[in-house]
């Protein structure tokens, strides 16, 4: 398996123009001139070029560039467009392209293709056994996450032994970060740093360097546990164990930086009202089916919004005003809501925020609810007693109404915003969800009921 850090690329941006280029280029058959462009490419690089040309571009593209160099390229794509890359790459050439990549990579890779595909396709692998091992563990958990090529040593083995281990796996593991030693059973023990071990004496036993006190996961873990483990603990490298202790594989930060790309991409999309992982090559019907849901809930939402309006229609015929503020208090009540579930769902992503903290935290929010709601309050009534057109007449019971309701509906809203995403998560519910149509439909039915009713009471 390569190490990618013996491979050199050139710093070129791949904008519109290298996509034309490249486009002309294989359109007119000049593989040689296409390969020289873009084999020097980081494979990130690549595979952003590839997914800027036509389908059938890209695999004439895949298939000119050097196994080695394809290889890599793989678990660069978004999984939706690699699947459909590779569906008509010949068998043969998909074993050779999954052969050159690391065994977590692969896993991924096998993963995403049709089951008629990976069928022919994973007995055919070098690594089958390992791969096969990682297909058993849920993609999104730690075990889906770990490579099994790492560098071990039992607990008796010398500083020499160990050096030489580093040795015989440099073809096999791409970046070696320290030494794992175990027992005759396998369990992990400690790892040795590798500058440690290039520091000590040769005949000295690797269990007097060995650091003992390490952080460890198990493969069930979620992988956002593993990411907020490693992010604590400023680790490159996490070792997963089985629950006897067994050393099962590795987890590389460069993972764990995907991981979570991927977990806030999923996040903003969920609190955008986007249900599942929409990919920039997802199909115009996975799209629709990932939208559509959250739509509806819109939909019922705004129709039971204009219910409560229509409930005080005979308040809106005797005072046609009131309907000017009526936008105010929806926006106000939807801000409010989104800010304060904003903070929750980042506390609760990050770790720093349980559900324990629920009083205490509803609490805060109230009292910032409260400040905020006093100053836009206080704004919105002195501007309807100064405006022409409101303070005539009724204009201060006016001002009242709307102050009175723009200070209640940010509360009330704040604390929906506040508490909803930790009771989601106490049942086991994305918090992210909250941030949607979910705490914006909520708002606005609530907003007006209180706007409505306080201007029964002041105003009419």
């Amino acid at each position: 398996m390569p190490d990618t850090a013996d491979l050199t690329y050139a710093p070129l941006d791949v904008d519109e123009e290298l996509v034309e280029n490249v486009r002309a280029l294989i359109e007119a058959g000049q593989e040689a001139m296409v390969q020289t462009l873009a084999v020097d490419l980081h494979p990130a690089d690549l595979a952003q070029l590839m997914s800027h040309l036509p389908p059938e571009q890209s695999q004439t593209l895949l298939g000119w560039l050097p196994t080695e160099r394809g290889g890599l390229v793989l678990p660069e794509l978004e999984s939706a467009y690699r699947a459909d890359l590779l569906d008509e790459v010949p068998t043969a050439d998909l074993v050779a392209l999954i052969d050159e990549i690391d065994t977590d990579d692969a896993a991924d890779v096998i993963a995403d293709l049709p089951d008629e595909i990976s069928a022919r396709v994973l007995p055919q692998l070098e690594d089958r056994a390992e791969v096969e091992h990682l297909l058993g563990y849920d993609e999104e958990t730690a075990g889906g996450l770990m490579e099994v090529d790492y560098v071990v040593v039992e607990e008796d083995a010398t500083v020499a032994e160990a050096t030489e281990a580093v040795r015989a796996c440099a073809e096999e593991v791409d970046q070696v970060y320290a030494v794992y030693v175990v027992d005759g059973a396998q369990r992990l023990q400690g790892i040795v740093p590798l500058k440690r071990l290039l520091l000590a004496r040769e005949a000295r036993p690797v269990r007097d360097l060995m650091i003992t006190d390490i952080v460890t996961t198990e493969p069930d873990e979620d992988q956002e546990e593993v990411a907020r483990l490693m992010e604590r603990y400023d680790l490159i490298v996490l070792p997963v164990v089985s629950p006897e202790g067994v050393l099962l594989g590795r987890i590389t930060i460069d993972d764990i930086v995907d991981v979570i790309r991927d977990e806030a991409e999923e996040d903003l999309q969920r609190a955008s009202g986007i249900a599942g992982d929409e990919e920039l090559s997802a199909s115009v019907l996975q799209i629709t089916r990932g939208r559509l849901g959250w739509l509806l809930l819109g939909l019922v939402g705004a129709f039971l919004s204009g219910l409560v309006i229509k409930g005080f229609e005979g308040s809106l015929e005797r005072a046609t005003v009131l309907a000017v503020f009526i936008p105010v208090v929806m926006a106000m009540a939807g801000n409010a809501g989104i800010q304060s579930a904003a903070i929750a769902v980042q506390g609760l992503a990050s770790g720093d925020l349980w559900g324990s903290d629920l009083l205490r935290r509803l609490g805060k929010e109230l009292i910032v609810a409260t400040l905020n709601g006093l100053v836009l309050a206080t704004v919105l009534g002195i501007a309807v007693l100064v405006l022409p057109g409101f303070a005539e007449g009724a204009g201060t019971a006016l001002a009242a109404t709307v102050a009175l309701s723009l200070l209640l509906v940010v509360i009330i809203a704040t604390g929906i915003g506040a508490t909803v995403p930790l009771l989601l998560a106490r049942v086991g519910i994305d918090p992210a969800l909250a941030m949607g149509p979910f705490i914006t439909v909520s708002n606005d039915i609530l907003g007006l009921a209180v706007y409505f009713a306080i201007a029964s009471v002041l105003f009419l």
